[in-house]
């Protein structure tokens, strides 16, 4: 398994790294900020991220968008010391893949990395049930929706002017590159406003995104 590792202590990256290495991984590069990682996932294609999300310049939680937005093949797990609820539940609608306190012990790393390779979602223990109320929660909230006929998905009224415009034009089957031709934006611009409406409108991919863009009208089929 190839890792890029992305926290802004380095003391904390050399030990990882050593560890890591010790334990059969590969890793393929490290990290001090968000923008960095968004550089080094672009050149170097690791198969996991493991991903801090207090950092200077771009915290981990914007640059997991970013790099699920271009990058969604590259799994990233967030390792932080931060049990904020909050957090956990912004990295699981921002792509992540799974949540890891930094107090775990090495071999529960390593079980977790072999259970990512699986196809399991990493989640340290005492986050479990945390997830779970929330999950219940949530369901217990659309069914209520559902009972009383209201829509579940946000409104659009979420999105800045400039996402809801290119939500338009990706519904309407323009590629990124001719969206940002049209609209005199980079290409990477305009992925980065698809992951930030991705991520407004709780949504998992472009396809989802055009369905709803037709349900609510802002595009016509």
């Amino acid at each position: 398994m190839r890792v890029l590792l992305v926290d802004d202590h380095g003391l904390f990256l050399e030990g990882l790294t050593n560890l890591l290495h010790a334990g059969g991984y590969t890793v393929v590069g490290a990290a001090r900020d968000g923008l960095e990682a968004l550089q080094l996932a672009r050149s170097l294609h690791p198969e996991v991220i493991l991903m801090d999300i207090r950092m200077p310049h771009l915290d981990g939680l914007s640059a997991t968008r970013l790099i699920k937005a271009e990058l969604p093949e590259i799994k990233i797990v967030m390792l932080t010391t931060s049990a904020e609820d909050a957090d956990l539940f912004e990295a699981l609608k921002s792509g992540a893949s799974g949540y890891l306190l930094k107090n775990l012990e090495p071999a529960q790393l390593f079980d977790y990395l072999a259970g990512l390779g699986r196809g399991e979602a990493p989640l340290s223990r005492e986050l479990s049930a945390l997830l779970l109320r929330e999950f219940t929660r949530q369901a217990s909230a659309l069914d209520e929706s559902a009972a009383a006929g209201l829509p579940g998905a946000p409104p659009s009224s979420e999105l800045t002017a400039r996402q809801r415009e290119i939500l338009v034009l990706v519904a309407d089957g323009l590629s990124y590159k001719e969206i940002g031709a049209a609209l005199n934006l980079s290409e990477h611009t305009v992925k980065y406003h698809m992951g930030e409406t991705l991520h407004r409108l709780h949504l998992k991919n472009r396809e989802a995104v055009v369905a709803y863009a037709l349900r609510s009208g802002l595009a016509k089929g």
